[in-house]
């Protein structure tokens, strides 16, 4: 079965995100990605505060990774400015993940010669866009079949699908070869986010 993560949409309200975020859980969703880039460290410790603790260890945040000690959550999302950079690279390693080795880790990649470079702190990784994006009308697919099924075919890592990801091409998701998709615009755009979610759920099994 294909792995499902949900990433937040910064365009919808924090207190409707955090509403639909804990009917997406109650429907089994196991991976929630919290991206909130505009928050500083007080302001996303407050939105965690606002989230029951049970959901916490399901929850894999982009920011403050300090935060994810103290609240418990599954993981920490290295964005690639984080990943280039050797001395925020070398922080979380030393000072966060580190310091829980059941944390998760993840990156997002853009172009399939990334996927060469393995590294085996990354539990799985974001590969995008795989098809055109449903959130960003200008953000659009660059990937060919054929090297993009080598490119699975020959990575170590646990890719998960990310871009223009619904319910219609997820047969091509199993066919390429991924471990995973990432949705966004599928859920988020969707008139009934959860039915949405629970459509894809179904069509992500074998």
């Amino acid at each position: 079965m294909l792995k499902i993560a949900v990433i937040s949409s910064t365009e919808i309200s924090s207190t409707k995100e955090i509403e639909l975020m804990k009917k997406l859980f109650d429907e089994g969703l196991n991976i929630f990605h919290l991206r909130r880039p505009a928050y500083d460290y007080k302001k996303m410790k407050d939105y965690l505060s606002r989230i029951p603790e049970e959901y916490h260890n399901r929850i894999v945040i982009h920011s403050h990774p300090k935060l994810a000690l103290k609240f418990n959550l599954k993981g920490i999302h290295l964005t690639s400015k984080v990943r280039k950079s050797k001395f925020k690279f070398w922080y979380v390693k030393r000072f966060v993940v580190a310091r829980k080795k059941q944390l998760t880790v993840s990156t997002s990649l853009h172009h399939l010669t990334h996927l060469d470079s393995f590294d085996p702190l990354f539990n799985y990784v974001f590969l995008s866009p795989i098809f055109d994006s449903i959130s960003k009308k200008d953000y659009q697919s660059g990937f060919n079949e054929f090297t993009l099924k080598k490119g699975l075919e020959r990575t170590k890592y646990a890719v998960y699908a990310l871009g223009g990801v619904e319910l219609a091409n997820i047969d091509k998701v199993k066919e390429y070869g991924f471990a995973g998709v990432a949705l966004v615009g599928s859920i988020w755009t969707a008139a009934d986010p959860i039915q949405a979610f629970k459509e894809i759920k179904e069509e992500c099994r074998p």
